[in-house]
């Protein structure tokens, strides 16, 4: 057992994926694009179009704007996940030699800030443009204060961030039909620490500062309106495949999911109220495996490949908006997130169906100007969820055995918004 060390590369590609584009509420998504679909849990938010923010969920609805307009601000996730009644085993040769148990552990979780800045510029009554920068994910999660994770293959240290930057345009083909589409750079960063002294065998510590990678997606659109009161977006998101390196130089392999949102506008006529709604695909089907390349020294040489298959997800929102005054705006939303997450679970990513509970304010200083408030009340479920890590003997490269560990996760959280836009 002295020369057996546990491949940890599957927990490393975690990691690193997160720090890619859409990273996502059910698999890895927490959508932060602007403070007003906070408020409403994102119901409706391809197609209402009530500041420049909505370019990010559908390029089209910026055919609806006919000054040149401006959105900035800020999401605060503050994410609270648990660990409870792990143990785990170590098989060897088929053979059980050692089994442990974990404390239950309930501070994982951090809090993170993203920014998001939006612009749309029309060109004249048909085109118009847009440039974006936000976050789809920022997060942390830490075990520094267990005893039983803080040097574990399954808990440790991850600090995540990904950026988003955007180049869109759209055209107003009719007076009710309008089309854009967009491109979309990508950088994700992240750091990641994992060890695992607590199995007691001699295993190599995993220790990735700023593990990094590019890549470059579109999107596209289109919105058809019924009239002044009445209108749905439907909208297609492009992911990429990525390959990223960490810190040893070691090439990662990484499939994405695309995403498609259809999304509709109802003002009820003769009242103050309106409501909006939205259903969201994630293929997350297509993350499926990781593959790694040119693995170094002090793990497997060559190719290795961890499987996840996991399964398609979606949302399903539905919101209301409450016109008080014409300077006070109230809204609230409701959405439910299904699970990526099949038959294969994970402690590293904590995934369950999710409900979010959502509300949010605006308030226009003048007609121009205007300031908005949401915030969001992401309430997961318990999780039963089993992980294991292969043993392999460094001198043959074969898997001689595993480490496997069984638990039950929980990830909760509440993101807050605010933002500031400005028409000109």
């Amino acid at each position: 057992m002295k020369k057996t060390r546990i491949l940890k590369r599957s927990l490393l590609a975690v990691a690193v994926l997160a720090t890619t584009s859409q990273v996502h509420a059910a698999g890895f998504q927490l959508n932060a694009q602007s403070a007003t679909g906070i408020g409403r849990a994102f119901a409706g938010d391809a197609v209402i179009a009530d500041n420049a923010s909505s370019m990010a969920r559908n390029p089209a609805t910026m055919a609806l704007f006919d000054k040149t307009s401006l959105s900035l601000g800020f999401e605060t996730i503050i994410t609270d996940i648990s660990v409870k009644n792990g143990s785990g085993s170590t098989v060897v040769g088929g053979n059980t030699i050692a089994t442990n148990d974990y404390q239950d552990y309930d501070d994982v979780g951090g809090t993170a800030v993203a920014p998001n800045i939006h612009l749309i510029v029309p060109i004249n009554d048909r085109f118009a443009v847009g440039v974006n920068a936000y976050s789809n994910f920022g997060t942390s999660t830490d075990f520094s204060g267990s005893q039983d994770y803080s040097n574990s293959l399954y808990g440790g240290e991850t600090d995540i961030k990904s950026f988003n930057f955007g180049l869109s345009g759209s055209y107003r083909l009719t007076e009710q039909w309008s089309f854009g589409a967009g491109l979309d750079v990508i950088y994700g960063q992240g750091t990641f620490r994992r060890g695992g002294n607590e199995f007691q065998l001699p295993i190599q510590t995993v220790d990735v500062e700023d593990a990094d990678g590019w890549a470059v997606g579109f999107n596209l659109g289109t919105v058809f309106e019924l009239d002044q009161n009445n209108r749905w977006g439907l909208s297609y998101r492009y992911t990429p495949d990525i390959t990223v390196k960490d810190d040893r130089g070691q090439e990662i392999d990484l499939p994405l999911p695309d995403m498609a949102e259809f999304s509709g506008y109802h003002h009820i006529n003769n009242t103050d109220f309106a409501v909006h709604y939205s259903v969201q695909w994630i293929g997350w089907g297509a993350f499926d495996e990781i593959d790694f390349h040119n693995l170094n020294a002090g793990y497997v040489q060559g190719e290795y490949n961890k499987q996840y298959q996991w399964q398609d997800g979606w949302h399903f929102a539905i919101g209301g908006t409450w016109y008080v005054t014409d300077k006070v705006e109230l809204r609230t939303g409701y959405m439910h997130d299904t699970s990526a997450q099949n038959d294969l679970t994970s402690i590293s990513v904590p995934d369950s169906d999710r409900n979010w509970l959502s509300a949010g304010a605006s308030y226009h200083f003048t007609a121009d100007s205007t300031l908005d408030f949401g915030i969001t009340y992401l309430i997961g479920a318990d999780q039963s969820v089993t992980e294991s890590a292969p043993l392999v003997d460094p001198a043959s490269g074969q898997v001689i055995g595993s480490h496997n560990i069984s638990a039950t996760t929980r990830a909760d959280a509440i993101l807050v918004g605010l933002q500031y836009s400005q028409s000109f």
